[in-house]
């Protein structure tokens, strides 16, 4: 999920008297991650101005800056059909309509093991009737309460639990998902300021059981061209790419997508509130499907090397540094 408001080849160096070589990915890599440790430090702040300020002054530069910040190879933008995306290896049906069957499959067994423990309690201590029946209007009520309160926060906040808890496989999902959305944000020049990788990560850090986990980012010039009512063409492109990101990653990994359901939701909530016809609407979420597998295909590499450094909750500036130290200059 993403949110918007609250996406070295340098040869060597000699070190004389010792003879060591050192290779300046390792020398200029330590450095731009000192550098990097104020960028962090501006996100804590909340001083997201000066974060973006210090990673546009440090982009471009070679060997120490920020080679990959916006510079991701993109595909013209026209109208693509579905065929060409199938010509591209791309199931737009297999991307574009997830459904979370792992989860699913992980309630409906929470579900047929609370239906056989309330027998055995029953078998057990032998509650008659009328105690069974006070005991499903409380069960009842609490989960009324949870749906009407909390908008079903606690019952989402437990079942992700459970499923990152018992289920390596939504685990992996879930870190591969956020991944893709932070490394297609930075590469197309949007600065990712925070992640969290489970509902109870966002809620300790949020302390809101309506925010699940995701990618945030310094996005206040899109939302003030979104406040204006004139969004560029520039900035909706990054965005579109950005919503996408985590649908395309699972499928490039697996397939198939299971989340990111609210990220879809989210950019068609978008597109329509800026007056896009259907046809315009499938028009740009056709070119920023291609545009973002594409980009993940050709730095498949970085997607993995950050995701491990996601899944070991490493700063914004490591995972920067992450990204700058796997992709190569030819690769850019």
């Amino acid at each position: 999920m993403c949110y918007y408001g609250n996406v070295l080849w340098c040869g060597s160096l000699l070190r004389l008297g010792s003879f060591r070589v050192l290779n300046l990915s390792e020398t200029g890599g330590g450095l731009r991650l000192k550098e990097l440790e104020q960028l962090d430090e501006e996100l804590r702040k909340g001083n997201e101005r000066e974060a973006l300020g210090f990673v546009k002054d440090l982009q471009g530069k070679k060997p120490l800056g920020l080679r990959c910040f916006g510079a991701a190879r993109q595909v013209p933008q026209r109208l693509y059909s579905l065929d060409e995306l199938k010509l591209n290896g791309i199931e737009a049906s297999s991307l574009l309509s997830p459904k979370d069957t792992t989860l699913g499959a992980i309630e409906r067994n929470l579900q047929f093991a609370a239906l056989l423990g309330a027998i055995s309690v029953w078998n057990a201590f032998g509650f008659d009737p009328q105690a069974v029946l006070y005991l499903s209007l409380g069960v009842l009520f609490l989960w009324t309460l949870d749906l009407v309160s909390f908008n079903g926060g606690v019952s989402s906040l437990a079942l992700d639990t459970i499923g990152h808890t018992f289920s390596s496989k939504y685990h992996n999902r879930v870190i591969q998902h956020e991944a893709g959305h932070f490394l297609i944000a930075y590469l197309l020049g949007v600065l990712p300021k925070g992640y969290t990788l489970s509902s109870l990560e966002a809620f300790q850090n949020e302390g809101s059981l309506n925010v699940q986990a995701g990618t945030a980012f310094v996005d206040f010039e899109f939302l003030e061209e979104v406040d204006s009512g004139k969004v560029s063409a520039t900035m909706l492109n990054r965005f579109s790419c950005i919503a996408l990101a985590g649908v395309a990653t699972e499928y490039l990994l697996y397939g198939y997508s299971e989340g990111g359901l609210t990220d879809i939701n989210q950019l068609d909530r978008l597109l329509k509130g800026l007056g896009f016809t259907q046809k315009k609407a499938n028009s740009q979420v056709r070119w920023a499907v291609l545009n973002t597998v594409l980009i993940l295909r050709r730095h498949e590499q970085a997607r993995s090397k950050l995701a491990e450094a996601m899944a070991s909750g490493r700063s914004v500036g490591f995972c920067i540094d992450t990204i700058e130290k796997t992709i190569g200059d030819d690769d850019i």
